[in-house]
C-alpha cells in the first residue's frame, strides 16, 4: 500500500481550507484518512499553516510520500529539513499579529486598543493634531468667558447711563408743563 500526505479540501465553495492528512493513495481526495497531522488556510493572510512535526518525521520515516502542494509546506515549516539531515532547518511560516484587545485606561475603564501601527507614520499626525485641537477648543472658550462677562457687565453701565438721562428727561417735562 502507498502512503501519500496530501491535502483534504474542506469549507464552502470559494473559501476553502484544508488538512494536512495521512492517506492510501488509491482513496479519494477528501476520503477516508489515516492521520490528520495539520491545517493550512490558504485564504487568511498571513496564511495559517499547522504541522504536527513528531508525526510529519514518523509518516515521512516510514515512507510517506508528500504531495507537491504538502512539500512546499513541510519545507516551510522545517520538517522536509529535518527529515533530510539538514542542521539549519527551521520554520520560515509567517504568523499573523495579534488583534485588538481590551486594556484599562487611567480612568479604570476598559478601552478597545488597536493592534500596533507604524509608530513613524501614524502616530505622528494623531500627536500634532492634538495639541491644536486643544489650543483651538481654549481659544473658543477664552474670547466665549469675555464677551459673556463683559456682556453682563454692558447693561448695568447702560441701564446706569440711562437712568440719569431718563430723569433728566421727565424733570425736562416737567418744567414745560
Amino acid at each position: 500500500m502507498a502512503v501519500k500526505i496530501r491535502l483534504k479540501r474542506m469549507g464552502k465553495i470559494r473559501a476553502p481550507y484544508y488538512r494536512i492528512v495521512v492517506a492510501d493513495s488509491r482513496t479519494k481526495r477528501d476520503g477516508r484518512v489515516i492521520e490528520e497531522i495539520g491545517k493550512y488556510h490558504p485564504t487568511e493572510e498571513p496564511s495559517f499553516i499547522e504541522v504536527d512535526s513528531e508525526r510529519a518525521q514518523y509518516w515521512l520515516g516510514v515512507g510517506a510520500q508528500p504531495s507537491p502542494q504538502v512539500l512546499a509546506i513541510l519545507k516551510l515549516t522545517g520538517d522536509w529539513g529535518t527529515f533530510k539531515g539538514e542542521k539549519g532547518a527551521k520554520s520560515t511560516v509567517k504568523t499573523a499579529e495579534p488583534k485588538a484587545a481590551f486594556v484599562m485606561d487611567e480612568k479604570k475603564k476598559p478601552v478597545l486598543k488597536p493592534k500596533a501601527e507604524k509608530p513613524a507614520e501614524k502616530a505622528a499626525p494623531a500627536a500634532e493634531e492634538a495639541p491644536a485641537a486643544e489650543v483651538a477648543d481654549e481659544a473658543v472658550e477664552a474670547p466665549a468667558a469675555e464677551v459673556v462677562e463683559e456682556a453682563a457687565e454692558a447693561p448695568a453701565a447702560e441701564e446706569a447711563a440711562e437712568a440719569p438721562a431718563e430723569a433728566a428727561a421727565d424733570d425736562a417735562e416737567a418744567e414745560k408743563a
